[in-house]
């Protein structure tokens, strides 16, 4: 049957669309699917500091701290930043400090003359830290391990600066859980590919490594002290390249974190990030942008073709070589980053993130002012 030259002029689009989703399936998240997970060494090379950051975080401390003070790791101290707490974090602090001598705790009062925000208090735990490597994680994460630490360490090759970890969300019941988990799959794929790929252009708070003495050469926050979030991916865009960025994903070297549980504060989050990510390096947006504006155009491409005869089935083809490749790559990669029970809904969950993500870019225009707790 002869196409017309409307028909003709979409099916090539949604060709077109869908070879560039095959470049980012198979040229670069593909390189994470069989990336080498290396196993933990059993010996510390350095000594190292952990930071974390708590504003008001009473109960998460009391449930996860313990296990980041108690790391197989024999020289390492914990540096918690008490930011303006008024929960009783003070307190807890305290207590734990008389049977923890790893914690080091560092106040900063309300009322203070300073910009408040996470990249002050970052700040101030990167200052009272005595060693030069430091590992970040956040109040409500709990390592996968007690050797965490150990996969987090220094590199022993000396041009590694910066190391980029993995955190899984911790599993809980209902839809906004499963979508919260796997935006955050996709997320962390689309990092850790592309730093295996030779261009790191972000890394998660919540579990990441790097040197004391690179963020003072940098003047650590200075360039975007002025954003709420990015004082981990904002870092990462502007001072990791091929040279000096490795990613740790052993399973060991994980950190599990609790999930938002509400989609209020779940769409408060994912402002933060995308305010961040307006000041990522020109190439990164492009980059980010072409994978979302492709996708889009994909499935609206893929909707117009429906309504003529002529393409149905060509379109409904392309459709299915799409889901069928994603398939085979995807749900290889779930599995290796702990989140093997979403590989059976993963078609589902695929088209409900893309749904998530427009809406988000969409009410992300509208919605100006974030804050960090």
């Amino acid at each position: 049957m002869e196409l017309t030259l409307l028909e003709s002029c979409l099916l090539g689009s949604l060709i077109f669309c869908f070879l560039i989703q095959l470049y980012f399936s198979l040229f670069v998240h593909l390189k994470l699917a069989f990336f080498p997970v290396e196993p933990i060494s059993e010996t510390a090379a350095k000594p190292l500091s952990v930071v974390i950051c708590a504003r008001n975080e009473v109960d998460n401390l009391r449930n996860y701290l313990p296990s980041v003070l108690e790391q197989n790791h024999p020289d390492f101290e914990v540096i918690v930043v008490n930011d303006r707490s008024w929960d009783g974090t003070r307190q807890l602090l305290e207590e734990f400090a008389k049977q923890y001598k790893r914690l080091k705790i560092v106040t900063i009062s309300e009322g203070e003359k300073f910009i408040a925000g996470k990249k002050f208090a970052v700040t101030m735990g990167i200052k009272a830290a005595s060693n030069d490597w430091l590992v970040f994680t956040d109040a409500d994460c709990v390592p996968a391990s007690a050797n965490w630490l150990l996969g987090m360490q220094q590199s022993e090759d000396p041009k590694v600066e910066i190391v980029l970890g993995y955190s899984p969300y911790l599993k809980r019941r209902g839809i906004l859980n499963a979508l919260i988990r796997f935006e955050t799959f996709f997320t962390a794929v689309n990092y850790l590919s592309y730093a295996v790929k030779g261009m790191p252009y972000m890394g998660v708070g919540r579990n990441m490594a790097y040197k004391k003495t690179l963020f003072f050469k940098n003047k650590g926050f200075a360039a975007h002290m002025h954003i709420p979030s990015g004082d981990d991916d904002l870092f990462v865009n502007a001072n990791a390249h091929s040279r000096n960025t490795e990613i740790r994903i052993n399973k060991e070297s994980q950190v599990w974190s609790e999930p938002n549980t509400s989609f209020g504060t779940y769409l408060r989050q994912k402002k933060r990030h995308f305010g961040a990510g307006k000041l990522y390096k020109g190439k990164h947006k492009f980059i980010l942008s072409c994978q979302i504006i492709f996708q889009f155009l994909f499935y609206a491409f893929f909707t117009a073709l429906l309504f003529f005869k002529a393409t149905l089935y060509p379109a409904l083809g392309i459709l299915f070589v799409s889901i069928a490749i994603r398939c085979f790559i995807y749900p290889r990669i779930l599995k290796r980053l702990n989140y093997s029970d979403l590989r059976w809904c993963f078609p589902i969950l695929d088209i409900l993130l893309f749904i998530f993500l427009v809406f988000n870019g969409i009410l992300s225009i509208f919605v100006k002012k974030v804050k960090w707790k």
